[in-house]
């Protein structure tokens, strides 16, 4: 099996993959990415005796911690590879710089077309919120970047005197009303940023459906996904380990 590792802003998630791109559902985990010293015991942790990986996939968005991984699984015998934008991802880049993109979001590129749910808006809810336009002429064609909810929170709590922190920024809210600072807080992260999920979206099914492109699918993945979990007015498809799988396939089409 292939062993899969997606190093995040917050988090650093990994998982063993089957060869038919399926991710093995007891054998996934994450670390703090602040922690990644201790990959070789999450690596552990996702199973004792389970058969050494055929090699190690892996895709980071911060930047610092690529060499660090690096050296921290030099122990490993098995040959190490990496996701970038110049690999083949089973879509074009028509992305000007494509450079610029993060690995994640071209790892799940890869994966919405190993798939097979292209056309599709890719929404992946995390530290910050990406989404990604994957079409069947254009392949890679861009997408938007805005805070996830945490942000909003985080971001009060430190630019005010009296505005405290909120953790819980995922269960969905039972009114609009805020009887408290932190509930209050809690409603504008939480509908707030529905409200701008939804018109991020609309805008960009609008533009799609201008320029004559099908109806796409709209993935989601992410820790954020359940705030927006049928409540948007588009039907969505979670897929929490869209990243993962993304690398498999990416790593397969480059073997």
């Amino acid at each position: 099996m292939l062993l899969c590792i997606d190093i995040g802003n917050t988090h650093t998630h990994l998982g063993y993959v089957e060869p038919g791109g399926q991710t093995v559902a007891s054998a996934k985990t994450e670390l703090p990415t602040a922690n990644l010293g201790e990959i070789a015991g999450a690596i552990r942790s996702l199973g004792p005796g389970r058969e050494r990986p055929q090699a190690i996939a892996f895709c980071s968005v911060v930047p610092a911690a690529t060499p660090r991984l690096l050296h921290l699984l030099k122990g490993q015998s098995c040959p190490i590879w990496q996701l970038t934008h110049e690999v083949n991802l089973g879509v074009p880049i028509t992305y000007p710089k494509p450079e610029e993109i993060g690995h994640d979001r071209l790892a799940n590129a890869a994966g919405a077309k190993a798939l097979g749910e292209l056309p599709a808006v890719i929404i992946d809810l995390g530290t910050a919120v990406t989404f990604d336009i994957v079409t069947q002429k254009g392949g890679y064609e861009g997408g938007i970047i805005t805070p996830g909810p945490a942000l909003m929170t985080r971001y009060l709590h430190e630019r005010t005197a009296q505005l405290p922190i909120v953790e819980d920024v995922t269960t969905p809210v039972k009114s609009a009303i805020g009887k408290s600072t932190s509930e209050a807080m809690r409603i504008g992260a939480v509908l707030g940023f529905l409200g701008a999920i939804q018109a991020c979206l609309d805008g960009v099914l609008s533009e799609l459906q201008t320029a004559g492109e099908p109806t796409p699918r709209v993935l989601t993945s992410g820790g954020a996904a359940s705030i927006i979990s049928g409540r948007l007015n588009q039907p969505t498809t979670d897929i929490p380990d869209l990243t993962l799988r993304g690398l498999a396939a990416a790593w397969a089409l480059n073997q």
